[in-house]
């Protein structure tokens, strides 16, 4: 990528997300929409195509889709109609899907995502409702298929192709999975296959205006993959133009759709691209079109929570936190719920989401958990930021006890500092000022360097006493005897 002209070129880039709603039940029939049954036991003469069986829309899959809808700001359809789009492959029963191909429920729409500091905005396009295909699973000698995914509700989103970096790409794609979230219409777990990408990706000399050949990379479940997948296609794309400047671009790219293979880390063709034609899309004869009123539209959009692009700016503008501290909560919204909570207690913000973003988020990356996976209540992380706020603890001693947390999930901060005499901080001068003399007499190098302007000696004298008190001593009171002292 480095060794390309890519400042001289610029990528086109558009995504469709697809979606799993998590509704209790299938799209269209009453069978159960759950993860990780048994294969083949969620499953009705519907999902799996039997002749003569008639699909009945789940009316919560529209509500989810509507409450999205109105969350990017997209025009709902008050007339929408299904479509069957043909193909025959193992894992669809029916050798068709339903989807929304000529009117679709949602059109346009916007969503805003923070790029490497700078607000961006991006289209979208449209999105609508289909479902999801069963699921096929390779074994050492054969390969079955897993019907209980089959019917499952997707909502498909497809942006414009105003997307120019793999960055770009990966912030979009957070900021959809964030409101979807927010508005609980997906459970957004990737590794389940809740939540995946495809990309369609074309390069252009910059200036020009035309689009080029693009080929598309199907069914990212990461969005480092997403990142590292747009990356390689791109070079590979410049790269062809480079070294063929006069070959026609359709014979250099040719349309196609290729997977990501994460271990070789590139991409592979899986077969060449087809066209609306080849689905032989026609309207869905066993679905009436879907009507909605404007006062059904109202209702939700009344009932939409805060969504996240605008708690990001709260916590910005008036939290103070960094606006990499304020991505890292937002983008998972149950962290950002539980720093609500706790925030609601506690009164040091940009303290209380150091804690929960880093020293938390540090003692459980080997657990794979997370504070909400341990069952440590939010109101006991906003206890331990409290007593280090108010000097009742030092921040080492307040590691301590967050070791000690995690150990024991249910345990009260406040609780463990009072059982523990090693962790009960140091606070009166009397007991401070004698090892205040003692690391002032044997180290007067550091005063010397202190006087002469270098402030990080009078650190170092700081962290000595801290190192002789075992991090007990209240650095307020260490600060103020240095001073008064060393002047």
């Amino acid at each position: 990528m480095k060794d390309l002209p890519y400042d001289l070129w610029e990528p086109v880039i558009g995504l469709e997300i697809h979606a799993q709603l998590n509704t209790r039940s299938k799209l269209f029939s009453m069978a159960p929409n759950r993860f990780g049954d048994e294969p083949n036991t969620n499953i009705s003469y519907i999902c799996t195509g039997q002749p003569g069986a008639l699909p009945l829309l789940n009316k919560e899959a529209v509500r989810k889709a509507v409450q999205f809808g109105l969350a990017i700001g997209g025009k709902i359809s008050h007339f929408s109609t299904f479509d069957r789009k043909s193909y025959f492959y193992p894992d669809s029963p029916r050798n068709f899907q339903i989807t929304q191909f000529e009117s679709p429920l949602i059109r346009g729409g916007a969503v805003s995502a923070d790029v490497k500091g700078i607000t961006k905005t991006f289209q979208v396009n449209r999105a609508h409702l289909e479902d999801d295909a069963g699921m096929l699973k390779h074994f050492t000698n054969f390969a079955g298929i897993d019907y209980n995914r089959a019917g499952t509700p997707l909502i498909e989103i497809v942006s414009e192709p105003c997307i120019h970096s793999p960055k770009e790409a990966s912030a979009y794609a957070q900021a959809i999975r964030a409101i979807l979230l927010y508005v609980d219409a997906c459970d957004g777990n990737m590794e389940e296959g809740s939540l995946r990408i495809d990309a369609n990706i074309s390069v252009r000399p910059k200036g020009e205006q035309a689009l080029r050949p693009r080929v598309e990379i199907k069914n990212m479940n990461s969005f480092s993959f997403l990142e590292m997948a747009i990356a390689g296609e791109v070079s590979r794309q410049i790269a062809l133009y480079l070294s063929h400047p006069h070959r026609p671009f359709l014979e250099l790219i040719p349309p196609g759709t290729y997977r990501w293979d994460a271990d070789l880390k590139q991409t592979v063709l899986m077969r060449t691209k087809e066209s609306a034609d080849d689905y032989r899309y026609f309207p869905e004869p066993d679905l009436p079109p879907l009507l909605i009123t404007e006062d059904y539209i109202d209702k939700i959009r009344d009932a939409l929570p805060e969504l996240p692009h605008n708690r990001f700016k709260r916590y910005v503008s008036d939290l103070g936190l960094t606006e990499y501290a304020a991505s890292t909560l937002i983008n998972e919204k149950a962290l950002s719920d539980y720093f609500e909570e706790a925030n609601a207690i506690c009164k040091n913000p940009r303290l209380l989401c150091n804690w929960i973003t880093v020293e938390f988020a540090g003692r459980l990356k080997d657990k794979g958990k997370t504070l909400i996976d341990l069952g440590i209540p939010s109101q006991h992380v906003a206890k331990l930021v409290q007593m280090i706020d108010q000097h009742k603890i030092t921040s080492r001693i307040a590691k301590d006890v967050a070791d000690e947390m995690v150990e024991s999930p249910g345990m009260d901060p406040e609780a463990i500092v009072r059982q523990n005499p090693d962790y009960q901080p140091m606070d009166d001068t009397a007991s401070i000022e004698p090892i205040v003399d003692q690391v002032l007499s044997e180290n007067p190098q550091s005063v010397a360097d202190f006087k002469a302007g270098r402030d990080k000696a009078f650190a170092f004298l700081v962290g000595q006493v801290m190192k002789l008190t075992r991090g007990k001593a209240s650095p307020q009171v260490v600060n103020d005897l240095l001073r008064r002292k060393i002047q």
